[in-house]
């Protein structure tokens, strides 16, 4: 293919630290900002790179994208897809500060990079950035690259689906869309996925009223007589996702091209081991059953559970769940939801209403289609066979780059774990070869 090494580790982890210590969580959107400039400056500084969408011109309500475009007069142009967004973290249980980071030995994976968001996603962002730099730098890269960073694919990427939505796509057709990612999840077999499940955000509301509970904060010695919205909203919630089916709505049948992959990840894949120590499998079921049910059910789990109290010896006024609605393709997320709220108009219910956030559907491609050929090409040139998922369990807005390419898949080597946990990290052997396989990738093209 070429003599290109692979591009120097110490430099990527002197991007990924300098990545690291911005808290790009949502609850910090000006953080989110100045790391989104700062990303553009070095794509600007780094690549020659033209900016398509200056951030500096985006509304400050929401995080803002990054999309920048190198063009190198090629016939074939690619897109890079990445996040910068991270999940929240609090010192405790962490070896190293998860906002400094640090490289660490573990007797089970050699040399580590442990920091919030190594493995989600700024360790893949620091890697993909750095590959397209040393393409760039040695003259070897050979196709158009447009760069897509977003900043809140955890809570449905409303910028980024209105931003492609608009009547002229401001990306052009391209040939595929890949979101570069640490697909050998602990050490396991390497993965690519062909799709992704939809997200639907949402919460549970019960307000106090004429139906019984209270318009304000009120004793909890009158718990006896006056009715509770903490107590309507568990009711609420069972009603409409039985707590003994764990949240799933609905499990459709795989169609067949899935279900022939699937018999054959079923034969690779061990449930049990995925969790590892962290959590027990909740259905006693084979291999298969227990992927078919993982991958088409309909799923909505809680994320937050909260009253409006102002003390604990009250009984609240108003209570709220918060939930996030997972849907895999072929999956209508708003039939889901007027279910929903046909269930919430039951009398014993009055007073709990259903409100609802952002909302995409989930979506798969076929193997055939352009970048997965060329993905599986490039683990083969590191000896590493493919587990082919339909799709991932994993939210992402692939719906959202329809009107762009044929695909979009997720996929790369490298290893790590704990994502979103204490001491999440990435391998830096992983590292190279996730620098590797990216390089291989751009390269098939």
């Amino acid at each position: 293919m070429t003599g290109l090494p692979h591009p120097a580790l110490d430099l990527t982890l002197e991007l990924l630290e300098s990545l690291t210590p911005w808290r790009s969580d949502a609850s910090d959107p000006a953080r989110q900002r100045d790391l989104a400039a700062w990303l553009e400056q070095w794509l600007v500084d780094e690549v020659e790179a033209r900016v398509v969408l200056p951030v500096a011109e985006q509304p400050l309500t929401s995080p803002p994208l990054v999309h920048a475009r190198i063009d190198v007069g090629a016939a074939v142009t690619v897109v890079l897809y990445n996040r910068y967004d991270v999940a929240p973290a609090a010192p405790e249980g962490w070896e190293v500060d998860p906002f400094l980071g640090g490289v660490r030995h573990w007797p089970q994976w050699g040399d580590v990079f442990i920091a919030r968001g190594a493995q989600k996603h700024k360790g893949p962002l620091a890697g993909m950035l750095m590959t397209v730099r040393e393409l760039w730098q040695n003259g070897l890269l050979h196709v158009n690259l447009e760069i897509v960073l977003e900043g809140e694919q955890a809570c449905g990427s409303a910028t980024l689906r209105r931003y492609l939505a608009q009547a002229s796509c401001p990306i052009p057709p391209t040939e595929a869309v890949l979101f570069p990612a640490f697909c050998e999840q602990e050490g396991g077999v390497p993965r690519v996925y062909l799709g992704f499940t939809g997200m639907t955000q949402g919460a549970v509301r019960v307000k106090g009223g004429d139906w019984g509970g209270p318009r304000s904060a009120i004793d909890a010695s009158h718990a006896a007589w006056v009715a509770s919205p903490a107590w309507r909203l568990v009711e609420a919630l069972n009603a409409i996702a039985p707590a003994q089916a764990n949240g799933v709505l609905e499990t459709r049948p795989l169609d067949v091209e899935a279900a022939e992959w699937l018999d054959e990840l079923a034969q690779q894949c061990n449930p049990e081991a995925q969790l590892g120590q962290n959590a027990r499998l909740a259905l006693n079921a084979s291999a298969y059953e227990a992927l078919a049910h993982l991958l088409g059910s309909a799923v909505l789990t809680i994320s937050e559970l909260k009253t409006a109290s102002g003390g604990q010896d009250v009984i609240a006024p108003e209570a709220c769940a918060a939930f996030t609605l997972r849907t895999p393709p072929g999956s209508d997320p708003q039939a889901l939801l007027a279910r929903l709220r046909e269930r919430l108009m039951l009398p014993d219910l009055v007073g709990a209403e259903l409100h609802c956030g952002e909302s995409y559907p989930g979506m798969r491609f076929s193997a055939e289609e352009p970048g997965v050929m060329e993905l599986l090409m490039s683990y083969q040139q590191q000896q590493a066979r493919a587990q082919i998922w339909p799709w991932s369990p994993e939210c992402a807005p692939a719906s959202a780059f329809a009107p762009v390419a044929p695909a979009f898949v997720m996929g790369g080597l490298g290893s790590g774990g704990n994502a979103c946990g204490v001491n999440e990290f990435i391998t830096l052997k992983g590292l190279a070869r996730f620098q590797r396989s990216l390089r291989d990738w751009l390269l098939c093209f």
